[in-house]
């Protein structure tokens, strides 16, 4: 099933095709939340799935920014503990295993789902999960940029969020 598939936009693709696997990242995360409209359930996917991305740009989750992450999706979605769990661990999980292939299109899935306000939500959590380990790096820093890009925010809007966070960049951090 293609993601447009999957959204209720759908083109008939071939099975084994690229689409095919598009979908793979929020529909995993997506059944695990069966209780939750299928809409929220996609937007709390989409959502957990690009938190992760970000955590895991430096090719490590801190257990900060887990907790971060989970204190985020509950939040977000007014999920029990485990439900949160569960969520940020298979959006970590499919982060680790599909991350180059599926950024962009979850990326662009939540775009679609969501309003302006949200996006600029979800970008201040970017570098607030990226910063919980006490420290945003260089590849979360440039990975939020290339996320903002995707959501359809100016680099300056972008840097406008960084600015609050400029404490823990790593590249503006003098050596001690």
């Amino acid at each position: 099933m293609s993601l447009l598939r999957f959204l209720g936009i759908g083109s008939d693709t071939a099975p084994g095709s690229p689409d095919e696997a598009e979908t793979a990242t929020v529909r995993r995360i997506a059944a695990q939340l069966e209780r939750m409209p299928a809409d929220d359930a996609r937007y709390l996917a989409a959502f957990a799935y690009v938190l992760a991305r970000v955590a895991h740009a430096d090719l490590h989750f801190a257990e900060e920014e887990t907790d971060a992450m989970h204190d985020l999706v509950r939040e977000h979605a007014e999920l029990s503990e485990g439900e949160a769990e569960l969520a940020v661990e298979i959006a970590k999980s499919q982060a680790r295993l599909l991350g180059g292939t599926e950024n962009y299109v979850v990326t662009r899935e939540f775009k679609s789902l969501s309003t302006r306000g949200q996006r600029a939500k979800l970008l201040d959590c970017l570098y607030a999960v990226a910063a919980a380990d006490g420290e945003i790096s260089a590849e979360e820093s440039a990975e939020i940029l290339l996320v903002a890009e995707e959501l359809g925010f100016t680099r300056a809007e972008a840097n406008g969020v960084r600015a609050r966070y400029r404490d823990q960049l790593s590249v503006l951090r003098k050596d001690d």
